[in-house]
Order: C-alpha cells, then sequence, then structure tokens
C-alpha cells in the first residue's frame, strides 16, 4: 500500500499542475485588467508589455509583488485569493503577451532631468559579464571587475579587450566570484590596488561541495598582469561555509589608515550575532592587513581579531563621510528592511535577531524591530529596493549635491540621492530609473558620477548637461 506521504505528495503535485495549466488570461481578466488593461498595456497602473518593470523585472520580483503587493503605491495583495500556481499562470500570460508584442526594456537614456539637473548620460564601458565595481587609479585609467573573475582596465575612454592577467581565481558559482576594487589612497606612491572575491577551498573535499569565505588581498599591476599579491584577511577555514551567497563585500578606506570591509551573513542569519564567527560583520584592519590594537573585540578571547560591528546581514554599499570619515553602509534586507546604517566601534545592528524584514516567502523571521543594545537603522526601505552601492557624491560637477549620498538599488533600477544632516535622512530623491539594475555608484576623479549596470553590462557616465 502507497504510504500517506506518498499519496500527499501525488495529490499536490495533480493539483498544482492543473493549476497551472488554468487559463491565465481568464486570471489576468479577473484581478489585473481591471488596472493594467485588457490588453495589458496600461490603464490607471503601468502597463505590463513595455519592457519596463519598475519594481523587478526578473520572475521572482514579480511573483512576491503579485503575492504580497506593493501596498504604499496602492499594489493589493493577492496572498489570500490566487495561489501560488494561479499567480504562475497570470505569469505566463503576461510573458507570452510580451514575447509576441516583441516587449524590449528600452536603451539606456542618453539625458535624464533632476530637480537640480539636466543631465547628460554617455556609455562610459559595455559589452560587460556582470560588472561588480569601478575605482580610478587616475582621470584617464578606470578598473573594473566582473563577476565570473576578470578584472577589466578602461584607459582614455577605452576599454582594453584583454582583462588584466594572473588576478585570483575566484569561485564563480551563485553571488560569488570576484566582487570589489579599491585603488589605495597612496597609490602614487605605493602602487597598491586591493580586491575582495569569494575564495574556495578545495583540499580535501573531492565529491564533497567545497566550502567558500570572502577572501581580500593586494597587489599591482605592471604590464597589464596582477603581481606582488599579500593576502590581508583569510578566515579560519573551519569558518568557511558551503553556501553560495551573501558574501559582502566592499572595500573602503578612512583618512587614518584603516582599511574597512563587510563580510554578508553567508545565509546563516544566526551566525552574525557570534564574535568567533567573521560572516555577518564589518571588519576593520590596516591597510598591510594587520590588526589594529584598539578594535573592538581584539581582546576578546576566540573573538575574529578584525571585527567592528556585529549583526549584519549582507552589506552591499560602503561609503567614508568626506568630511568626518565616519563609516556608512547599505545593507541587503530579506523581503524588506533593506538599511542605511552608520557603522559605529563595537556596536551591533540586529540582524537577524531584529528586523524590518520578512523571508522570502512571507514568513515572519521575528516581530521583534527593537531590543537593548542594538542599534536602529538610519533609514529603512520596506519593500525593499535592493540597496547595493553607495558613495558620498565629492566632485565639484554637481555642486549641490556635494557630500549627499549615492544609493543604488539592483530590484528597482535605481540611483537615489539622499541628503543627511547628522544621523538623519531628511530627504531622497530618485536620480536614475529603469537603466539597469544598479550594482555601484562611484564619484570619478573628474567628478563625473559613475553607474555600474548589470542587465545591460555597462557603465554609464552622468555629467550635468551643458545649458
Amino acid at each position: 500500500m502507497k504510504s500517506l506521504a506518498f499519496v500527499i505528495t501525488g495529490l499536490l503535485f495533480f493539483f498544482s499542475a492543473s493549476v497551472n495549466a488554468q487559463d491565465g488570461a481568464q486570471l489576468y481578466g479577473q484581478n489585473c485588467a481591471s488596472c493594467h488593461g485588457a490588453n495589458l498595456g496600461g490603464g490607471n497602473a503601468a502597463s505590463l508589455v513595455d519592457g519596463i518593470w519598475q519594481f523587478g523585472a526578473e520572475d521572482g520580483y514579480v511573483f512576491r509583488n503579485i503575492k504580497f503587493g506593493i501596498a504604499h503605491l496602492g499594489m493589493p495583495s493577492y496572498e489570500a485569493t490566487l495561489n501560488d500556481g494561479e499567480i504562475r499562470a497570470i505569469m505566463s500570460y503576461i510573458r507570452e503577451a510580451e514575447n509576441k508584442v516583441g516587449a524590449q526594456k528600452p536603451p539606456i537614456a542618453k539625458e535624464i532631468e533632476t530637480l537640480d539637473y539636466k543631465i547628460d548620460v554617455e556609455i562610459f564601458a559595455e559589452g560587460l559579464e556582470v560588472p561588480w565595481a569601478i575605482d580610478f587609479i587616475d582621470e584617464n585609467t578606470a578598473l573594473i571587475t566582473e563577476r565570473p573573475g576578470r578584472l577589466r582596465v578602461v584607459e582614455n575612454g577605452s576599454l582594453l579587450d584583454e582583462p588584466v592577467r594572473n588576478t585570483p581565481e575566484v569561485l564563480n558559482e551563485g553571488q560569488g566570484g570576484l566582487l570589489d576594487v579599491a585603488v589605495d589612497p597612496d597609490y602614487n606612491e605605493n602602487g597598491w590596488i586591493y580586491l575582495a572575491y569569494s575564495h574556495v577551498l578545495t583540499s580535501g573535499y573531492d565529491g564533497n561541495r567545497p566550502p567558500a569565505m570572502t577572501r581580500i588581498v593586494r597587489g599591482q599591476i605592471e604590464n597589464n598582469t596582477w603581481t606582488d599579491e599579500e593576502v590581508l584577511f583569510e578566515a579560519p577555514h573551519e569558518t568557511y561555509r558551503t553556501t553560495r551567497h551573501h558574501y559582502g563585500c566592499r572595500i573602503v578606506f578612512d583618512p587614518w589608515g584603516h582599511l574597512y570591509f563587510a563580510i554578508g551573513d553567508r545565509g546563516a542569519g544566526y551566525q552574525a550575532q557570534d564574535f568567533t564567527l567573521p560572516n555577518g560583520k564589518v571588519h576593520r584592519i590596516y591597510k598591510d592587513g594587520t590588526i589594529p590594537d584598539d578594535n573592538p573585540f581584539v581582546d576578546e578571547e576566540g573573538a575574529i581579531p578584525s571585527l567592528f560591528s556585529l549583526g549584519n546581514r549582507n552589506i552591499q554599499g560602503m561609503a567614508i563621510h568626506p568630511q568626518t570619515g565616519e563609516l556608512w553602509v547599505t545593507e541587503h534586507g530579506p523581503m524588506g528592511g533593506d538599511e542605511l546604517n552608520r557603522i559605529e566601534w563595537g556596536k551591533n545592528y540586529g540582524w537577524e535577531t531584529i528586523t524590518y524584514g520578512k523571508n522570502y516567502n512571507g514568513t515572519v523571521i521575528t516581530e521583534v524591530t527593537h531590543k537593548p543594545g542594538m542599534e536602529q537603522p538610519n533609514l529603512y526601505w520596506r519593500p525593499s529596493i535592493a540597496v547595493c552601492g553607495l558613495d558620498f557624491y565629492r566632485g565639484d560637477l554637481f555642486s549641490k549635491w556635494k557630500n549627499k549620498l549615492l544609493v543604488g538599488a539592483l530590484k528597482y533600477e535605481e540611483v537615489r540621492l539622499l541628503q543627511i544632516e547628522g544621523d538623519k535622512v531628511i530627504h531622497q530623491e530618485v536620480i536614475v530609473k529603469n537603466q539597469g539594475r544598479v550594482r555601484a555608484v562611484s564619484t570619478g576623479p573628474d567628478g563625473a558620477i559613475y553607474v555600474v549596470l548589470n542587465k545591460p553590462g555597462t557603465v554609464i557616465k552622468l555629467v550635468p548637461k551643458n545649458e
């Protein structure tokens, strides 16, 4: 006799298949057409067949937007009225309609208008594969990382065909790969360049999934070849994890010679509270990899000595305030609860004991949003915009934006401009929208704003329009 579990599994499979086979057009007409139009071309709400998805184009984003809604914009939740199979049927109908009309994402805009400036948009580099970060050696030379493991050079406005040779081998799986690149503030004197990447342990793991962790190195580039590499941070190998997501990682330097980097929780949120583990934390070292004597946990038995803060889920943006030297970060929440945090010595930012987010399936992580000894974010986004790159504007071209914070968003395909007074965000404005998934944003030495996009793999350059 078949087991009860087997029967139930079969029934669930049959039910799911029958639901997926339902007429998505009918479900769309019953639930969506009144807002998005009977022909999907838009009514009171946006068109679904123009190639523009303002709140996430990927299937996972679209599914969650339908299921859980976007309440503050008037998009209702259908969790109580549609099952998952019915939502997927509607999505299939929309995707088929997109294909029929040949819906494509519009090309990158040549001009952008903001409250303060009209902006010319130039293509700085294109044809890149998952570009992740950009930094500048000088006004004529930029370095760009591609997550599969390539370090690319742009010289005098042209992307060199050949990547830098001999860069570290990376684990290009999931969210891992070659991540950040940072040029030493004293590059003209020492020539150092810093890389962050996912490092995998291979010895002794035959037949098993090898574990990995974020690693920090520095080296120099001579004749387009990576040389003189030094390992600055490598976590104890027993702390490496077999997951393939939440690596962090950005690298920044403060005015006092410290190097900060962040490692994500690696999918184990509870470990972000444990100072004997490297993940879910901000780290502080000197540029040669040595540990500052005044790091907050350096005297705690068993602690990772480089730790600077605890309870960080997955930091994707880091920036040093040009006037105060303070460290600010953007931190991915789960579904909701993206955070902007000013990181301070030894403080605990709560993950995953407190959060404003939920799991991606809608279940509750915790109802607790405040707890003594744990910091509140300076700003949080709910729903999540998938915050990413971060920089304070430090140039002269956009003088009205001096020292304002540039925040990138992957899901919402945005660059936001935040005005900060003390530790308060008093205003935010979207200055770039729907050009691509914003992975990084940076002030160039020429004062232009450089935005690293995924889908397309392009870097755009923003300059004020010459009136």
